[in-house]
């Protein structure tokens, strides 16, 4: 697995070790990063941490599935791995060195896309829709990215040389998710549990949804084991909400009503990343089971224990 030390990422680690430990699995889980010593992973029998790059992955020996998830979508814009050029490199040459990998030895391939491929949208977004960002804006180096490596997979794909499912991740909120950082339900419900008012950059207006991080590892093992190769799904919460009233929420919840819209208002349609996801729940039958209430309710006792 390469990505699996971020918010995502660690969940999936999470639920192999777990499923391994219940079930007797004999599972040996090869997770890629390029610093062990600062993974914050619970040692487990079964889990080895590979020091290395997945532009570059070492040779680990015969492999039955690869999970490929690897981005730099933590990192500030332009700094580090969110260096345009740094990022792009990350995601498309992570990709073709995982299919290498996976096509040595027959693996299946689960690959970690984003809904950013379809670029900015002011509706909910099926997988049909063939929308794309500006190329020419460095801002959309990650959504691009994806879709080239994307490309790369289907194409694999379509030649036999590997076997690869594409899951669009949207976004979630959960246990392990940062406070800080461009993730706006991070930074809302770092100011609530701070005791912060909690500031909305912008007029509130653009809509968001949550699927429970918790819910992820069942949703990629499925699409893992039954998707359709060379096809894409969508993986989030199809219900919207709007930043502000996102805001309030979290206040509400965190029982720190105060909540300060900074951004004037603004006209046109309003900014929408939402997914359309009836082509998981009709091949798959999955759905989201924990309200957003739930969801942020998790989060907040999950970041107060700690």
């Amino acid at each position: 697995m390469t990505g699996g030390t971020g918010f995502l990422g660690s969940w999936l680690v999470a639920s192999l070790l777990h499923a391994d430990a219940l079930l007797k699995l004999g599972l040996k889980l090869f997770v890629l990063t390029r610093n062990p010593d600062a993974v914050p992973l619970e040692e487990a029998e079964g889990l080895t941490l590979v020091r290395g790059d997945v532009r570059s992955l070492p040779d680990i020996g015969s492999v039955d599935v690869v999970v490929h998830g690897a981005a730099s979508s933590s990192a500030p814009f332009g700094i580090g791995d969110g260096a345009p050029h740094q990022m792009a490199a990350t995601i498309v040459d992570g990709a073709r060195s995982t299919i290498d990998l996976a096509a040595r030895t027959k693996a299946r391939v689960l690959f970690l896309s984003s809904g950013a491929v379809y670029g900015p949208q002011v509706m909910p977004v099926s997988e049909e829709m063939l929308t794309s960002a500006d190329p020419l804006d460095p801002h959309s180096t990650y959504g691009l990215a994806k879709r080239l490596a994307e490309a790369l997979f289907a194409t694999a794909t379509c030649d036999g040389v590997i076997s690869a499912v594409v899951a669009r991740l949207f976004a979630f909120v959960g246990p392990r998710l940062p406070l800080e950082g461009h993730y706006a339900i991070g930074n809302f419900l770092g100011d609530a549990l701070n005791h912060r008012t909690i500031s909305v950059h912008g007029d509130g207006r653009p809509l968001r949804s949550y699927l429970y991080s918790g819910e992820l590892p069942e949703w990629c093992w499925a699409l893992l084991a039954r998707g359709t190769p060379g096809h894409a799904y969508n993986v989030g919460s199809p219900e919207p909400i709007s930043i502000a009233a996102l805001a309030q929420r979290i206040a509400d919840l965190a029982k720190d009503p105060a909540v300060e819209i900074l951004g004037s208002p603004q006209s046109g349609p309003a900014p929408c990343y939402v997914p359309i996801i009836e082509r998981i729940e009709r091949e798959l039958g999955l759905k989201p089971r924990t309200d957003l209430n739930t969801s942020i309710q998790k989060t907040i006792s999950w970041h107060r224990r700690d």
